[in-house]
């Protein structure tokens, strides 16, 4: 049945090994696999006998933004995990470098590379230019690649203008936009050292570009663009909250004056008609926003939120404010505490959150990092005051070694 230009055969053949044979398993590996069967049938072969078809791309795409990206299936972790393996074994350790694979120089390098193009069937060029115009994107984990074959589909739909729909268009620009969102909330990769799962937090810099996705999509897509505008009102407000978590105050007063100035009389809390921007500066609407997240069950929001709430109180306890550090600490364990005890026993290993003191480490060894941290004396200071060793010599641009293990109490 498998012949070129036998478009839906193809699809409905990876669909079925990706959702319906996957889901029969019980264990997450034998699910994994056909997964990964149903992504290689459209990559590896359905696009080398079809490499101008749109669905293909779109299918391909959707399979990484929602099969992989999403938490719908139990085995989710698990499949994100599984592909940050494999992708490690393309980009080496650590943040991936995509000029190296461009042009490599190393014996290493040009190994990686030609796995990158002869077994995932990926071009580190268009990589590139992917990276620059939607991101930046961590391109160990699904969202990325879900960007990137929508991208290819894009393009080649430019090269064949005469095959395409407006309608193919639409979808392919949808997938790049949700999968952007999907970045935001959770496309950064936490290495832990500690623990073989996985962990993610915003990714903050994708933010301004996030933004600019929803504004074309809205002028592409009128058809849609009041549906794609609230979806755009809803990020923003996400936005404000997670750089305010982060204490990066000056890029939430920034998105909180634009989002008051594009939608002045929409209101900013759910359920709460009087919440329009001029009722509400921006403290008032984060702390709101702390309030009612509590008590929802949006993991992504919680988990920024406790990262947020440990940042700030490594900072507070290195300006000499202790009180206010162990009342972050304090907050952070009770917002952890309160979402796990909604979670059933079903849900918990789908959605259930990162251990409490995983999380709260690794925000600790971010704050220490000599890369990511604060200035040396910031670092030093709140060392004397966890009573840790002094910061080890090291050349300039690493990192620290080993990491930080924090008590359990």
């Amino acid at each position: 049945l498998l012949e070129p230009h036998f478009v839906h055969v193809w699809l409905v053949q990876a669909w079925n090994m990706a959702y319906n044979i996957s889901v029969k398993f019980k264990d997450f590996p034998d699910r994994w696999r056909w997964v990964k069967a149903g992504i290689e049938l459209l990559r590896d072969d359905g696009l080398r006998y079809n490499p101008n078809e749109t669905l293909m791309y779109r299918e391909l795409a959707w399979f990484f933004q929602h099969k992989l990206g999403e938490n719908l299936d139990d085995a989710n972790i698990y499949y994100k995990w599984e592909w940050a393996k494999e992708m490690a074994q393309v980009f080496g350790p650590g943040k991936p470098n995509l000029d190296e694979l461009i042009n490599p120089q190393t014996a290493d390098q040009t190994n990686r590379a030609k796995l990158l193009v002869e077994k995932y069937k990926m071009d580190p060029q268009f990589m590139k230019a992917v990276d620059e115009k939607y991101g930046p994107l961590e391109w160990r984990l699904p969202e990325a690649h879900a960007i990137y074959w929508a991208g290819q589909g894009l393009k080649r739909a430019e090269e064949n203008p005469t095959k395409i729909s407006p309608d193919d268009l639409i979808t392919l620009r949808r997938i790049i936009y949700q999968s952007m969102q999907l970045s935001f909330h959770r496309g950064r990769l936490v290495e832990n050292p500690f623990d073989e799962r996985p962990q993610f937090g915003p990714n903050l810099d994708i933010i301004p570009k996030v933004n600019d996705a929803y504004e074309q999509s809205a002028k592409q897509d009128e058809k849609n663009s009041d549906n794609i505008l609230k979806a755009q009102r809803n990020f923003l407000r996400t936005a404000i909250y997670f750089l305010y978590e982060y204490n990066r105050i000056a890029d939430a007063a920034y998105w909180y004056k634009y989002l008051c100035t594009k939608y002045p009389n929409k209101p900013l809390l759910d359920g709460r008609g009087n919440s329009i921007p001029s009722n509400l500066t921006l403290a008032e609407y984060v702390l709101a926003q702390i309030g009612m997240d509590v008590n929802e069950t949006s993991h992504d929001k919680v988990t920024a939120a406790i990262e947020g709430l440990f940042r700030n109180a490594y900072e507070s306890l290195a300006m000499g404010q202790r009180d206010l550090y162990e009342g972050y600490k304090a907050m952070a364990r009770q917002v952890w505490e309160i979402y796990q005890g909604k979670m059933t026993k079903e849900s918990l290993p789908r959605v259930g959150l990162t251990p409490l003191e995983d999380i709260d480490r690794s925000i600790l060894n971010r704050f220490l990092d000599p890369k990511e941290g604060p200035p040396w004396e910031v670092r030093a200071v709140l060392r004397t005051k966890l009573g840790l060793p002094p910061e080890a010599a090291a050349p300039a641009g690493t990192t620290n070694a080993p990491p930080v293990k924090l008590s359990s109490k």
